[in-house]
């Protein structure tokens, strides 16, 4: 099996799992979590991230701070497939007595940051960066937000903080996939120029045409974060909302539906046999 068949596989088995965990908590943002699994998968399964499932706070990791928290869901499988917490805790999301909850925070090893209120991720891996380059460091720093979390303007401070710091550790990932809490992005503001908005900003940006292609989504962003040039570097995924279930991939209110508990194991049957 080469690399990039791989990088599939756990793509398919990170998003059948997803849908599993929504199955038995309805509550989690399933829409959200799905659009980002990609990414996910070829950040720890490609091993562009440098990480320790038995210390997750070793001081040699590269920090990756999901800022979009509610949408990360599909973490919890590919946290436990690699060690980093037991695999039976995937049956307990939600429930009291369990450290993941709809909305995940630093309890769970694993992740780095609280991640219920958006617009703060880029903040702080940016102040993370400049602190690991001002004690020369060589950690690379990755935070994912969502497309409609840059309506916030706290991340608009942080995009012109990096390129004045030369914050050339820190590589911002945007799960650009056009919807919003209730509406597509571009009904409530427009994100369409991104690319031309970060480069105006001294930003190095790179694009993800089919974030969903583990093939353009390993290359792009194995070349981003490792690039040393004295700029932040931005990669804009283009992602579909709800990838894997037809009806939240069009729909405008994807991101509050649910999946009717019927349905899923007809879909994660169609995803395992999908080519």
């Amino acid at each position: 099996m080469s690399n990039f068949q791989l990088l599939k596989e756990k793509a398919k088995f990170v998003r059948c799992e997803t849908l599993q965990i929504h199955k038995q908590a309805p509550e989690t943002r399933v829409a959200s979590s799905l659009s980002p699994i990609e990414i996910f998968v070829c950040l720890y399964y490609g091993n562009i991230l440098s990480f320790n499932p038995k210390n997750p706070k070793d001081e040699n990791r590269d920090r990756f701070i999901i800022s979009k928290g509610h949408g990360s869901i599909s973490m919890y499988p590919l946290l436990a497939d690699l060690g980093f917490f037991d695999k039976s805790e995937l049956k307990k999301v939600c429930q009291n007595g369990t450290f993941l909850g709809g909305i995940p925070d630093p309890i769970i090893p694993g992740y780095e940051t609280v991640n219920g209120s958006l617009g703060h991720g880029l903040g702080v891996g940016s102040g993370m960066a400049l602190a690991l380059k001002a004690k020369r460091e060589k950690q690379n720093v990755v935070v994912l937000c969502g497309d409609g979390e840059l309506n916030e303007g706290s991340n608009w401070e942080a995009i012109m903080f990096a390129p004045q710091h030369k914050l050339d550790n820190l590589t911002l990932i945007v799960d650009y996939n056009k919807v919003s809490m209730l509406d597509f992005s571009r009904n409530i503001i427009d994100m369409s120029s991104l690319n031309q908005k970060f480069a105006s900003f001294c930003w190095e940006v790179y694009e993800i045409a089919d974030a969903h292609d583990v093939k353009e989504v390993y290359t792009t962003l194995q070349e981003a974060i490792n690039k040393r040039d004295n700029k932040p570097k931005v990669v804009i995924a283009n992602t579909i909302k709800g990838k894997g279930v037809p009806f939240l991939e069009t729909h405008s209110l994807s991101h509050i539906l649910s999946v009717k508990p019927e349905d899923i194991d007809n879909l994660i049957e169609e995803i395992k046999n999908a080519d």
